[in-house]
């Protein structure tokens, strides 16, 4: 199974055990959007409830949004996070806050599923992660998946969850294959970081296709004796107290801790798991500062020799660890 059949499978199985799911948004019946993540969905199950909408977000989103109040479950899907932009409003202002305003009585069952796009020299507009916007929102369930059983199986519960979710999947990520396993039923509160590879040298940890890179990383060095633990943070919003235990379990095994983000670093999601780390755990646990690997802080360049410099790769990754570890 790849990380596209794993969304796919989701989908089929919401549309027909949910008939209160649907989903609504740009592209949905072209690979070409949505990269065969969707395909043939709109055969299957119609027009009326596989809806390729009008370019606008804002409307697509808030329409979802009523939706979702009147006891739908609508999974709106933007192709590109970047787009997602235009449809803040109903995400930040409105969804993340409404059960809130109302005592907890009022559940909004909104999934945003926002793609993220890197490389293919798309440039400023059509390359960004944003999670970590998203994840400073109190009220917002925030799920980047890095393997195709969680991209199924936690996108299942992003739709059957009562709280907003926005759940980001990444391109880069589509092919990337496991043996399939059959559906895990998760809740989302009950989520912990994975311990993706066991390593008592230093501390890899991201989310998505950081989490991802973080694996790739990990073979390099151990091929270099250096043993990476490798950390996966599924749903990087909210990061829960036993997510923290997690991440500092592993810290202090190791010492070290290199956190690695598709986002950038300033106000990031790297620099929310160092504070992490740093505030939990005393100056004698550590054996070496605790580091970031981010984007440059610059928009994407539309130009690939640019991109290769831009993006942080499995091997700059491990070189970044093994400077930490000498």
């Amino acid at each position: 199974m790849t990380y596209a059949d794993g969304i796919l499978v989701a989908l089929r199985h919401l549309l027909r055990e949910h008939r209160e799911c649907f989903c609504i948004g740009q592209g949905l019946w072209s690979p070409w959007y949505v990269g065969n993540t969707m395909r043939d969905l709109e055969k299957e199950f119609g027009t009326a409830r596989v809806i390729d909408s009008p370019v606008s977000e804002a409307a697509t989103t808030a329409a979802a949004l009523g939706a979702a109040l009147g006891g739908y479950r609508p999974i709106v899907v933007h192709p590109r996070v970047d787009f997602a932009v235009l449809a803040l409003d109903a995400i930040v202002n409105q969804a993340a806050n409404w059960n809130h305003m109302f005592g907890g009585g009022i559940p909004v069952p909104l999934t945003v599923r926002a793609i993220i796009n890197r490389g293919g020299e798309q440039g400023a507009q059509h390359s960004q992660a944003l999670h970590a916007w998203f994840a400073h929102v109190p009220g917002l369930r925030v799920v980047m998946p890095s393997t195709p059983a969680d991209a199924r199986d936690l996108l299942v519960a992003s739709v059957l969850c009562d709280d907003p979710v926005v759940y980001l999947d990444d391109r880069a990520l589509y092919d990337v294959s496991e043996a399939d396993t059959s559906m895990a039923a998760v809740s989302l509160r009950d989520v912990l970081p994975r311990v993706r590879r066991a390593g008592h040298d230093i501390t890899l940890v991201g989310t998505g296709h950081s989490a991802h890179l973080c694996g790739k990383a990990a073979e390099l060095l151990a091929r270099q004796n250096v043993s990476a633990e490798v950390i996966d943070i599924p749903v990087p919003g909210p990061v829960t107290d036993g997510a923290a235990r997690v991440l500092c379990d592993s810290v202090r095994r190791t010492g070290r801790l290199l956190a690695v983000d598709g986002g950038w670093a300033a106000c990031g999601f790297s620099a929310e798991l160092v504070a992490l780390a740093a505030e939990t755990l005393p100056p004698t646990a550590w054996k070496s500062a605790p580091a970031r690997l981010t984007l440059p802080p610059a928009p994407a360049p539309t130009n690939g020799r640019l991109e290769r410099a831009y993006y942080p790769t499995a091997e700059t990754l491990a070189e970044r660890a093994r400077e930490l570890t000498r």
